[in-house]
């Protein structure tokens, strides 16, 4: 497998990434929270990319797989800034945007920070806010005096035998990059794809996202029974028609630009 190539901040982080030239718009995939850019999606669109000649581009947050730094340490507002750099310094021109989970709050804080840059958007059971209603609004009363006295919970995983450390940083961090308390604006080809059966991130939330956000092309697929890792060879097969849909109605509207 290759080696990745890395990518230096400007807040002095290390960054790693997989890249492929190919068409414009080029593709960005954007992971989950404690995911990495080896995951089955990642893989998947990369191979997906190969086949059709599309650039792409996969990396790993700060804390995250080969990137420096350590998960408790981070925050959105890190991420961010990573996905930020990652951008603006290995990709030209406006970019289709693919987030997992939080990768889907991070494609959405992207578009916000940088409309120009983006051409379209495909969230997989996108998590925006979840820090503050996915976490801190199920805390208990003992939780949430542990985590503001000690600054850190550890919470049980699903994915994995190490538990979550969950940090009063990324808590109050969170609350500065909340996308569901103020207007959204959307003007991009967006696909929001949702499993009925995601124990993580509820329907409700993509029914929430999906009435917030404004725009004259944003959609929402449920499919019923899927969880939320969204792995399985048909859901896969779904997020590559979606992505073609996204491009081809990213293209239709560029080329209306030019006439």
């Amino acid at each position: 497998m290759a080696e990745p190539l890395f990518l230096d901040t400007p807040q002095g982080r290390r960054i790693a990434c997989h890249r492929r030239e190919g068409k414009a718009p080029g593709v960005i995939f954007l992971g989950g929270f404690k995911s990495d850019m080896e995951g089955t999606k990642a893989l998947f669109l990369e191979g997906w990319a190969r086949r059709t000649g599309r650039a792409f581009l996969r990396f790993d947050y700060s804390g995250h797989g080969r990137s420096s730094g350590r998960f408790e340490d981070g925050a959105i507002g890190d991420w961010l800034e990573d996905a930020l750099a990652v951008i603006d310094r290995l990709t030209e021109g406006p970019q289709i945007l693919v987030g997992s989970s939080m990768g889907g709050w991070i494609a959405l804080l992207v578009a916000r920070s940088r409309p120009e840059r983006v051409a379209g958007l495909v969230g997989i059971a996108a998590a925006p806010d979840f820090t503050e209603d996915g976490m801190w609004a199920l805390f208990d009363p003992v939780q949430r005096s542990v985590l503001m006295e000690m600054g850190r919970i550890e919470l049980p995983s699903a994915y994995s035998d190490e538990p979550y450390v969950i940090t009063r940083r990324l808590i109050e961090d969170g609350r500065r990059h909340l996308v569901l308390r103020s207007p959204l604006r959307l003007d991009v080809p967006t696909r929001l794809l949702q499993g009925t059966a995601d124990e993580d991130v509820p329907v409700d939330t993509a029914l929430r996202l999906f009435d917030h956000a404004e725009g004259d092309d944003i959609r929402l697929t449920l499919v019923k029974g899927a969880d939320h890792r969204f792995s399985a060879p048909p859901l896969l097969d779904l997020v590559a028609r979606t992505l073609e849909e996204v491009i081809a109605a990213a293209e239709a509207r560029q080329a209306g630009r030019q006439d």
